[in-house]
């Protein structure tokens, strides 16, 4: 919990590397579909997650620095998690079943 913590609180672009490929995933056309898949809205869900806890970093940085315990990660953490493992998830069925 420790590295997960180094590697993301008050680092809003590390935040932004792993909104990343979300994004991708969400706003890449896919030619072999001519609607959006449902599972995109699962991906765009999950982007936005992440962009909001990057822009919630960014403030919580700006507005108090010095913060050692953030009672918010307990919330925060656990959401975003499942929001990228359904997104995940959903994802990858989407492309099992475009390949049948």
């Amino acid at each position: 919990m420790e590295q997960l913590a180094a590697l993301l609180v008050g680092k809003p672009i590390n935040i932004l590397v792993i909104a990343f490929p979300f994004l991708l995933a969400a706003w890449w056309p896919t030619a072999a579909v001519a609607t959006p898949p449902p599972s995109r809205r699962a991906v765009r869900i999950a982007a936005l997650a992440w962009l909001a806890y990057a822009a919630w970093e960014m403030v919580v940085a700006w507005r108090t620095p010095e913060a050692n315990i953030r009672i918010d990660l307990l919330v925060i953490w656990p959401v975003l998690a499942l929001l990228s493992l359904w997104a995940i998830w959903r994802w990858i069925a989407f492309l099992r079943a475009v390949r049948r």
